[in-house]
């Protein structure tokens, strides 16, 4: 067997195993607390042999020390390259031995730890994460390594125009912030890292107090308290401070990137909402009315079927744990840029009013309950939801009342959040591009 085929059997398999077994399995699931104290939910799928695990720890790369940016995200990259009596080499293959996959993420505000394992393995397989996780080799030649790599998708991300303006936006909204700046880092902060910056990454990033779990397939809770004290037991109890709030600091009008392309991408939005808001679901339902996927919305309509002035238009909701913003983003031909730019504010001008459809409501309930559904087609992805639920603070029933609280949003929620949530004279748009006539600076009347 060649090393290409070795590769491509277990991520064979991993695809035919996490497929399609909950399309029509309702979720049950269960609180499991270790013998040591350590938190998990589950929920079990004994028909196939396989186990998702899917560990999420608060904090992520804000917690980057002063003139370090980029540690969090280099340390976890760097996790799978050797760990305890492993170097790289030998690492790599025991987990190719073991038909196990794992995979190490950064993000802001959560650091992520996702492995996938066959029943028959998992012992195995969780004894090697958990040398991935408590014992983390960090040699030289490993960091460096993957250092370059970072330092090529940084170079790569400063010719992208999503990148651009993703950047730009974020400086300008969060400047005093770690939001405001990249999570990968600088060439300049992440050149400047050594193994001893990532061991102190891990410490403060990789702690029991931070982690949620979230375990699906081939695993009972009997089986799985032992595993979590096993696997997590031995990691610090704390880490080091969270970061403050982040002020919002952006006020409406357009900032403008150079960038020698016949079209111009535009990012825009202005504060959001918070998960923990009542109003959450209303605005969740309105996003879905003004920019939602699918043809249906109103700025696709307004925007690319009747002008023809973008191909793909949407919006979105940014919860983050320590900012919320509404933004949204399209791509014109520098020509009309301008003129989609001021749709959008006449949209949200419009609807910023309260004039919501109600048909548009009753729509947007059936596509949203319908495809939430769908979501829970695999192991890997309701592990993962699990944790996401955690991390957002919903409760364990929360995938059973969803879908009610969808349907509870009336045209009176909808209008009020309207009215309270789109801000025409707060929206800043970033543009990167050569856009012809579109006024820059600060809005004005």
């Amino acid at each position: 067997m060649t090393m290409l085929s070795r590769f491509l059997a277990p991520v064979a398999l991993f695809a035919a195993l996490t497929s399609a077994a909950w399309a029509e399995t309702d979720v049950d699931v269960q609180e499991v607390v270790s013998p040591g104290g350590i938190t998990a939910w589950l929920v079990e799928e004994p028909s196939i042999p396989f186990v998702a695990i899917e560990l999420r720890f608060k904090g992520g790369a804000s917690l980057d020390a002063p003139g370090k940016r980029g540690a969090t995200n280099l340390m976890m990259a760097t996790l799978e390259e050797g760990a305890g009596e492993r170097d790289a080499l030998a690492f790599a293959r025991e987990v190719e031995t073991l038909a196990a996959r794992f995979s190490f993420e950064a993000y802001n505000d959560s650091v992520s730890v996702s492995a996938a394992m066959l029943t028959e393995n998992r012992d195995e397989a969780v004894a090697l994460l958990r040398e991935a996780l408590i014992s983390p080799r960090f040699d030289q030649a490993a960091v460096d390594r993957v250092r370059d790599q970072v330092l090529a998708v940084i170079a790569q991300d400063s010719t992208d125009p999503g990148e651009i303006a993703s950047q730009t936006m974020a400086a300008l909204a969060f400047p005093d912030h770690p939001y405001g700046t990249v999570l990968e880092g600088t060439r300049e902060t992440v050149s400047s890292l050594t193994p001893d910056d990532l061991r102190e990454a891990h410490a403060a990033a990789l702690t029991l107090d931070r982690v949620r779990v979230g375990v699906t397939g081939d695993i009972t809770a009997a089986e799985l308290g032992p595993l979590l004290d096993e696997l997590l037991g031995d990691l610090p109890a704390t880490g080091g401070p969270v970061v403050e709030e982040a002020d919002y600091s952006l006020a409406g009008g357009v900032t403008v990137v150079d960038f020698p392309s016949p079209q111009s991408l535009v990012l825009f939005g202005h504060e959001g909402i918070e998960r923990e808001d009542d109003d959450f679901f209303a605005a969740f339902v309105l996003n879905h009315i003004i920019g939602g996927r699918g043809f249906n919305s109103i700025l696709m309509n307004e925007v690319r079927v009747e002008r023809g002035l973008t191909y793909g238009i949407g919006t979105f909701l940014v919860q983050r744990d320590h900012a919320e913003q509404y933004m949204g983003q399209f791509s014109s031909s520098n020509d009309r840029t301008a003129e989609a730019v001021q749709i959008v504010r006449d949209v949200w001008a419009r609807k910023g009013a309260g004039d919501i459809d109600p048909d548009a409501l009753e729509a947007a309930k059936t596509y949203l309950t319908g495809a939430y559904p769908l979501r829970f087609d695999g192991n890997s992805n309701i592990a993962s939801i699990l944790v996401g639920m955690q991390m957002d603070g919903m409760p364990i029933d929360y995938v059973a009342t969803r879908n009610d609280k969808i349907e509870a949003v009336t045209a009176e929620d909808l209008s009020r959040v309207a009215q309270r949530l789109l801000d025409p004279e707060a929206l800043h748009f970033v543009v990167v591009g050569q856009p012809e006539g579109l006024v820059t600076g600060p809005l004005t009347d």
